[in-house]
């Protein structure tokens, strides 16, 4: 297909193409991306993990923060929540057959990334760090 091309919704819909403005696929994608997506995706990667154990492993995202990008992982069908009858509440989250997918290609990001960290940093930043 040509870049002049228009694409439909349909079939959009059919295989997205995020360089398309109006494509769904940029919201998945900017959900997947985020910091806190991309970190709450990889901290399950591990098994089922309760609000609170996500939001320490999750170091630094807030209450709030983490509660949104759970129901926006929930809202593309990456993360499923569980809510156990019990008092006080619990409240479990594990990924989907389809969030285990993006979490296994976010994970090899995260892990190229902390592999290369000296060589993604500039060279006064690696200075201010070994002092």
């Amino acid at each position: 297909m040509s870049d002049e091309t228009p694409r439909t919704l349909a079939a959009m819909m059919d295989r997205g193409d995020v360089f398309v403005p109006d494509c769904p696929s940029r919201a998945v994608l900017k959900r997947i991306t985020s910091s806190w997506g991309l970190l709450v995706l990889v901290a399950l990667r591990d098994g089922t993990r309760r609000f609170s154990e996500l939001r320490r492993r999750v170091n630094g995202v807030s209450e709030r923060m983490l509660a949104q990008t759970l129901q926006q992982l929930e809202a593309h069908q990456l993360v499923t929540r569980y809510s156990l009858p019990v008092v006080p509440p619990h409240v479990e989250y594990t990924l989907t057959p389809l969030g285990e997918q993006a979490a296994a290609k976010v994970e090899d990001l995260v892990e190229w990334i902390q592999a290369n960290i000296a060589a993604l940093m500039p060279a006064e930043e690696q200075a201010e760090a070994a002092e």
